[in-house]
């Protein structure tokens, strides 16, 4: 192919000057001290936060880590209907259904599991829940363990704890 009169590609007549692109790299060199010294300098123009001892604010619309709602007897409010486990994209949500003692309510999730590392946080559990069972307002955005293990929550800890990220 030629431009400009030059050819190009692999057995071209470009100039060795063209073919290592040493002016290229100069450039890219000259930027990257240029950015290193701007940051060097003015460091109170930066926009970071000092994490442990500023906490970002977010908007209540932010969506934290999953709990569930209870009844006012304790038990989950949870219907084991399946639509959140079915809506959900990563397939993070297992659950298992039970008969529940009581008459009036058809069943119950006798295990109600959340795999928060397949997680998306996108919300769609929360808007699937025909009862209000599932809910992202916690707060909690710092979801860190020291094994896998942990991210597996299960239906106690999303019903009991609401101020630790995982188990």
């Amino acid at each position: 192919m030629r431009t400009n009169g030059k050819q190009h590609g692999y057995g071209g007549d470009m100039v060795f000057r063209e073919r290592v692109y040493v002016g290229e790299i100069l450039r890219g060199l000259w930027i990257t001290i240029k950015h290193v010294l701007r940051n060097i300098f003015h460091m109170k123009d930066m926009p970071t936060v000092q994490y442990p001892e500023q906490k970002p604010v977010y908007s209540d619309r932010f969506r934290g880590r999953h709990r569930l709602m209870q009844r006012d007897d304790g038990s989950p409010r949870c219907v084991a209907c399946m639509m959140c486990s079915t809506v959900c994209p990563a397939d993070c949500i297992h659950i298992t259904a039970a008969e529940h003692p009581d008459p009036s309510i058809e069943k119950y999730p006798e295990r109600f599991d959340i795999d928060l590392l397949r997680c998306v946080y996108c919300g769609l559990c929360e808007e699937a829940c025909p009862c209000d069972a599932i809910r992202m307002d916690t707060g909690i955005y710092e979801i860190v363990a020291d094994s896998r293990e942990k991210f597996f929550v299960n239906k106690e800890f999303l019903l009991n704890d609401d101020t630790h990220g995982t188990l």
